[in-house]
């Protein structure tokens, strides 16, 4: 017997991971839940959109385990707060785990996580709650990734690396042996990070990557977390 599943988030990436879960693992999707101020649907895919707010209402936790679809909105805040409050209401949260990924039986993987196909992971990784491996990514050996953070694709991630907690990995950056990046570091597209950085909040470009004088925290208005 399949295990219900309900979605919270009703934007681009519920819709992906509505497919998904409906195709590709044994948990059976029964609904979407919405904060109340982004409510504006009651239907999606034939099945009910509830306000999040009261979700346990509609959806009981001890029969429904529960999966935040959300992107990297706000430097992946967004994403990190829903799962604590999705939490807090009592429920499991559940990963998806793409078959055509490989991922090796000595990983340990964190709760909402979410594996796009075609990603490496290799043995002893290490990969927190909340995390996003879009398609395409090589994750080295012993590498550890904090929670919430945001990997787009075809990312390469050598051994022994430590990747901050809430950090967002552009498209195609490459990490050297070795490294660690500090929490909320924003890694952009083609980086390639050949050494550490450990401060938090920086913005890495270039090819070797350097720090802009803007920290992730003034670019996306945010405040560094406590």
């Amino acid at each position: 017997m399949s295990q219900k599943l309900l979605i919270v988030g009703a934007g681009e990436f519920a819709d992906i991971a509505y497919e998904y879960f409906t195709v590709d693992s044994s948990y059976t999707v029964v609904g979407f839940a919405v904060e109340k101020e982004y409510f504006d649907e009651t239907e999606k895919f034939g099945l009910p959109v509830v306000v999040f707010e009261d979700a346990e209402r509609h959806f009981d936790p001890a029969t429904t385990e529960a999966h935040v679809a959300i992107t990297s909105t706000q430097l992946n805040r967004v994403r990190e707060r829903l799962i604590k409050s999705t939490r807090d209401k009592g429920y499991t949260l559940a990963n998806f785990i793409s078959p055509r990924a490989m991922v090796w039986r000595t990983a340990k993987l964190g709760s909402n996580v979410f594996i796009f196909e075609n990603n490496v992971v290799q043995h002893g990784v290490k990969i927190g709650d909340g995390c996003v491996l879009w398609s395409g990514n090589h994750i080295g050996h012993q590498t550890e990734i904090g929670d919430n953070c945001f990997v787009s694709s075809h990312a390469v991630i050598s051994g022994y690396c430590r990747i901050g907690e809430r950090s967002f990995l552009g498209v195609n950056c490459t990490f050297a042996d070795n490294v660690t990046i500090g929490a909320d570091s924003f890694v952009g597209m083609a980086a390639a990070v050949n050494k550490s950085f450990e401060e938090p909040g920086l913005i890495l470009n270039g090819n070797p990557a350097t720090p802009s004088r803007v920290s992730s925290y003034r670019y996306f208005k945010l405040k560094p977390s406590a």
